[in-house]
Formats: C-alpha cells, structure tokens, sequence
C-alpha cells in the first residue's frame, strides 16, 4: 500500500500541527516584575519572552545605537577607525562612568568605541557623537532616524549615552531588534563586543559584562543601569551553530542580571526541535506597548518594595505579552544562574588603548588634568589634631624648619634643672628626651600615607 500523501495533504497536515502548537507557543509565563526576551539572532524567532514590548529606560544599553550609527558613518566613507576625534567642554562634563580626559584630548575612533563599550565610558559616547555627527543634536537625530528604519517604534533617544532623561525610552524587543541589526549588518565588529578588558597605559579596565569568560559561548553585548532602569544587560551567546540574544531589564543588582541572562540563554540552548522554532514569532511581529517606563528608582536605589503593576496590564491587547516556544525546557530546581557560571580561561588578553594617533606615555600623562593639591594637606593634618600636634608636616629636628617650635621644647627642660637639686633634675631629663622621640618620627608617617590616592 502506498502511504505517502499528495502535496496539498501534506500541506494540510502542516497546517493542522501548527495550530495544535500555537496554544503551547503562547503559553502565559508565570508574572514577573521585569521585562526578559530570548532570541534566535539567524532567524529572528522569539524562544521566550515576559512584558518585552513594556517602555523601559536603556540606560547604558543605549551605546549600542551610538555604536551603530558609528559603523554606518564608517562603511559610508564619513570616517574611518584612525580617525581622530577630539574631547569637547560637553564631553568631559558628562557624570561617570567616564575615561575623564581633559579638553583637548584626542582618540580615535576605534579607541573610543573600545574604551565606550567596555569601560561604558559616557565621555566617549558624546566624543563619537560629536565626531560621527558634527554636533551632539545631529547625532542623536541621525540615532532616532536609524531607530525608525530598523523597526524600534517604541525607542525614543535624547542622548548618546544612556544618562539619565524621561525621553531616553526602549523596550526589550527593539533592544534586541537593534543587537541583532549590528551581528547580521556590521559582522566585522563584532569582536568590539566581546572584549573581556582593555589595557590603558599601566591599568586594566575589565567589562561590566560578566557572562563573558564565565558563560560557555558567551561573546558579548552591551550592559546598563541608572537608577530609573534598574540594571539590564543584553547578552550575546554562540554554540555550535545557534546564536543566541538575550535581554534583561529591571533587576536589582549586576549579579541577577548576569545569572538571569545565564539562565534563559541555558533554556534557549537547551531547546529541542527545529518545527517549535519555525512556527515562532518574530520578533519584529511583538508590538509595543504605549505609556510611561517603569521608574525602578524606589526599589533598587531606595527603600526596597516591590515594584508597581502597570496600568497596561489591564489592557486586553492583540497578544500576550509573556509566552515561550514550544520545546524550551525547565532547567530544573538544582539549575541556577550562578551554577552555570564558571571560571573559563580568558578568551583574549586584555585589548590596548591608547589617546593620540599612536600608544604614548607622554600623551597619556598630558590627557589627564592634575590632581587637586589643595585637599591633600587638608587631610595631612587630621591624624596630628587628634594628639593635638602641629607637626604632622614639619620635622621638629630641623632647626631651620619654619613655625619654630624647636627652640621651645628646650628651655622647659633647663629651668626644670635650675630650680631643682641635682637628683631630681635627672629624672624630668629622661621623660622629654623619651616622649618627644617617638613623636618626630611618627609625624611624617602620617602625610606618607594620605599623599597617594589616586
């Protein structure tokens, strides 16, 4: 007997297994109090996903569009990685995390990237704006037109860096709308991404990013917090040949976003069947949701409560907002985020930088402005008030030292002898030479210790 089945049966019996499949495809999550979403980057298939069209801040995420849009200028002959860029009065002001260069400074472009996306050094972010867009207004026009080409209708940028701004909005699916844009458009960097730590002069800058070397197949992206967003990270894995992105909003330290990424970037890998992932969504196919981000300052810089459910969630939209595809599996009660994190040998050596067109030791020392002197002496002084000493900066012994309290301390000791018989006067002799001794040599000490921070 032949059993195999025409086309159109076998068209149907496609049609009849996808819509038994749907239902599991959009199971509803169990709430959580934050946005996460888990993609396939080949195919743009949503594996999972909780409140991912929900407006949140980017904070420091927001570097990737800087990168972007840094790479566009690039690939259209605008600039190159050599090129020079200077640290403007707006740079330099910006709040940390920052390089701190003084005005004047120059990098390059490539150097600047680097030191932006490792040590997510806001400074650079603005040096690049300026450089790539001619003006930091510019700039961000030119992020919010790229934003709208790419599809990312719930992003709104006000600045290159992510720094704290009510407009300065995006939600998990445009931010993994857009990390996917920069692996499948701009391939050649995606080395920038995965940089353990860069090496400027004699320090080493290590990346916020702490799945890479501990997460098996861990390459990258981009990490974020302000107070409003909470801490968020999108992070990129590689095994075999899946390439994975997941994206975290919202907790309340760096190590529940990095433990959390492990875990849903582990359920992604985990999953099993090719059919499940075909008949996923798109990412591109969530929509976004309307109103104000979620303000996550009370709880994770505050007093700590949980946070306030969105009216939104009342809305009976077009779909849910929380489901997983078909074949993601549990990991299991004894499976943490900390468990599948581990100790890997480094993936590279720490990545140099440098200011100027060229490493320089004189050009490093020349691009930071000198400490402040002035508060250094004040903070000498506190360890000799608490004896009551002024001596915390001059050497009693030396006799041309100004201040001159030297020639004090002994005539006290001949009176003492003048008007005592000769068996007294030897004992008030012992006592100062023994007491002023130690005090001399211990002073000092004191300015030694507090002259260094730096």
């Amino acid at each position: 007997m032949n059993l195999s089945l025409s086309r159109p049966a076998r068209r149907a019996v496609r049609w009849l297994a996808a819509a038994l499949l749907v239902p599991l495809l959009l199971a509803p999550l169990a709430a959580q109090a934050t946005p996460s979403l888990v993609i396939d980057v080949d195919s743009g298939k949503v594996l999972l996903a909780e409140e991912a069209t929900k407006p949140w801040y980017p904070a420091s995420i927001t570097k990737l569009m800087t990168a972007y849009v840094t790479f566009k200028a690039i690939r259209a002959g605008r600039l190159t990685p050599e090129t020079l860029i200077t640290v403007s009065e707006t740079a330099a002001a910006q709040k940390p995390s920052k390089m701190g260069f003084k005005v004047g400074t120059q990098v390059t472009v490539d150097n600047a990237l680097k030191m932006m996306l490792v040590k997510s050094a806001n400074d650079m972010a603005v040096v690049l704006a300026e450089g790539v867009g001619g003006s930091l207004p510019a700039f961000v026009a030119e992020m919010n037109a790229t934003a709208a080409e790419l599809g990312m209708n719930g992003t709104h940028y006000a600045n290159p860096n992510g720094l704290p701004d009510p407009e300065q909005v995006s939600t998990a699916r445009d931010l993994a709308i857009l990390a996917r844009a920069i692996f499948l458009n701009f391939p050649e960097q995606a080395d920038l991404f995965r940089i353990p730590a860069i090496k400027l002069g004699p320090a080493v800058i290590r990346s916020y990013n702490k799945l890479i070397d501990r997460y098996p197949g861990a390459d990258g992206m981009k990490t974020g917090f302000i107070c409003a967003s909470g801490f968020n990270l999108v992070a990129s894995a590689t095994r075999g040949n899946r390439h994975l992105l997941a994206v975290v909003l919202g907790t309340d330290s760096g190590k529940a976003r990095t433990e959390e990424a492990a875990l849903l970037l582990e359920r992604g890998f985990q999953q099993q069947g090719s059919i499940f992932g075909s008949i996923a969504p798109s990412v591109e196919s969530l929509r976004n949701e309307p109103g104000a981000p979620t303000d996550m300052r009370a709880q994770v810089c505050g007093g700590k409560r949980k946070n306030t459910a969105s009216e939104a969630d009342d809305d009976s939209g077009p779909a849910p907002t929380g489901f997983v595809a078909a074949g993601m599996p549990q990991l299991g009660e004894n499976v943490t985020g900390a468990s599948l994190l581990q100790k890997l040998p480094p993936s590279m050596p720490p990545v140099e930088v440098f200011v100027g067109p060229f490493p320089s030791a004189e050009a490093l020392a020349a691009a930071y402005p000198p400490p402040p002197a002035p508060k250094k002496p004040a903070n000498a002084k506190k360890p000799g008030d608490k004896k009551g000493q002024a001596t915390a900066i001059i050497d009693p012994a030396d006799p041309s030292a100004p201040g001159a309290p030297t020639p004090k301390p002994k005539p006290k000791p001949a009176t003492a002898q003048a008007t005592t018989g000769a068996k007294p006067a030897a004992k008030p002799a012992t006592k100062p030479a023994s007491k002023p001794a130690p005090k001399p040599a211990a002073a000092p000490a004191a300015p030694m210790e507090l002259a260094p921070p730096q």
